[in-house]
């Protein structure tokens, strides 16, 4: 989702939550990385959690499933009599649901999710940039708090247990506790001022050095200057961090720098931005053109609607791969170019789901992405969608070996939805959309509804 005015508060005093150790550099300094999030580890206890069938995302489903715990670790999975017999701990009977991983929404801004239903759709994308200013401009450091809060909270009831939140107010973060893994990003702007590319970027890593898991996240082609972008890569380099940045979003985009014209060439034009990367390239052109190729893996590209055949020649040319996410409901909501999936897919790239904001969008479930990228792709099984919400994004935020899975020595990250038969169990999944009935982040469960659902 896009911005152009950051209307940065200012931040008052805050005591910092726990945080373990986990990247950006930890393994660079010599500690041990931990997946924790932030989040404080239960008490090393053992638990066995039984449920009609369980999505190990590892394998086949498992009928009369079950997973053993240890503190916040898997430590087994299979059928519920081998489970029993090789290991302790209470029972856990969810009854007559699936168990899955925990849900990855690979791209989100949880500053505007008090936004909800302000925003009508827009005639152009430049009008949209100008509405969402508009209400931005009447927000204040504590509805900022309050809405980031809020947008946890709503992920965390639709089975979300791990989330890359991109946002402009980083200085906030240690105002925020968060209850689900967070990957912090950075969203970065210099529309009017990119002499001071170096600086901001600057400012922004010396509050995210307070949290554990965090990137950078230059706003987007349009609103970051090359230097900015130039810049992150240098630190993604030097710490082995994550970056991300929306690109090829929408076809103002595409106008703006391949035509050097249309309604988002001149809203910017307007505003004072040097315009002289327009003309020439498609976005995609010229953002590689800027970082290089071999800079791609640290990459997570949000969007990508608008490719030209000759970015498509570029890609396959490409000796690395990049991350795309792709927002099916606020691409909706913006009636983009319908989304390349057949032929991103076929090239290998890794493709996950997100939710977006608010402000493009209606709620913060990825059981809602999931159901529309189905009606979208109706030719991409319900498997592979679910991978695009637990796997794929794990990968994305270099969480493969630890997340988006149930295997032993995995995280205890959990989510159960109803399941009333035996057959057609990732067909259920994707037709669920409601608040889960039982989650663990972490190990620690953290929504519970006494009794059972589905059946």
């Amino acid at each position: 989702m896009p911005q152009i005015c950051s209307h940065r508060p200012v931040a008052g005093p805050s005591q910092r939550p726990y945080h373990p150790v986990t990247d950006n550099g930890a393994r660079r300094r010599g500690y041990n990385v931990r997946i924790d999030g932030g989040h404080r580890p239960p008490l090393q206890q053992e638990m066995i959690i039984r449920a009609r069938t369980v999505v190990t995302m590892d394998g086949a489903p498992i009928e009369n499933g079950a997973v053993a715990i240890s503190g916040n670790r898997i430590v087994d999975v299979g059928r519920l009599d081998e489970i029993k017999t090789g290991n302790a701990g209470e029972t856990v009977d969810l009854g007559e649901q699936a168990l899955l991983p925990g849900l990855i929404n690979a791209h989100c801004h949880l500053d505007y999710t008090c936004l909800r239903g302000k925003i009508r759709p827009q005639k152009s994308f430049s009008d949209w940039i100008r509405a969402i200013n508009a209400e931005k401009a009447k927000l204040s450091p504590n509805d900022y708090v309050a809405s980031i809060n809020d947008g946890f909270a709503e992920a965390k009831r639709f089975g979300t247990t791990t989330i890359a939140d991109l946002t402009a107010f980083p200085e906030l973060i240690p105002q925020i506790r968060a209850p689900i893994r967070t990957r912090w990003f950075a969203e970065l702007i210099d529309i009017r001022a990119s002499e001071r590319a170096n600086e901001i970027v600057n400012s922004a890593i010396q509050t995210l050095n307070q949290t554990d898991t965090w990137g950078l996240a230059p706003h987007a082609l349009f609103t970051a200057s090359r230097d900015l972008f130039r810049r992150c890569e240098e630190i993604a380099q030097r710490d082995n961090i994550l970056l991300t940045t929306h690109l090829a979003e929408s076809h103002e985009e595409m106008q703006m720098f391949r035509d050097a014209s249309g309604p988002l060439y001149e809203f910017l034009k307007d505003i004072g931005r040097r315009m002289d990367d327009c003309g020439n390239k498609t976005p995609l052109e010229l953002l590689l053109g800027a970082i290089g190729d071999r800079a791609l893996p640290n990459w997570i590209f949000a969007h990508l609607n608008e490719l030209t055949e000759s970015d498509f020649e570029l890609l396959e040319r490409s000796n690395s791969k990049f991350h795309v996410v792709h927002c099916p409901r606020s691409h909706n909501y913006f009636r983009h170019s319908r989304f390349p999936f057949e032929r991103l897919r076929a090239l290998g790239f890794n493709i996950c789901l997100g939710t977006d904001s608010l402000a493009s969008n209606e709620s913060l479930s990825l059981f809602a992405e999931m159901g529309a990228i189905q009606k979208e792709f109706p030719s991409v099984s319900p498997a592979e969608i679910l991978q695009m919400a637990t796997v794929n994004p794990a990968r994305a935020l270099r969480y493969e070996n630890a997340l988006g899975q149930i295997r032993p020595g995995f995280g205890a990250d959990l989510v159960a939805v109803p399941c009333s038969t035996s057959t057609a169990i990732f067909e259920q999944i994707l037709a669920f959309d409601a608040p889960v009935s039982w989650a663990m982040v972490n190990g620690n469960v953290i929504a519970f509804v006494s009794g059972r659902a589905g059946c």
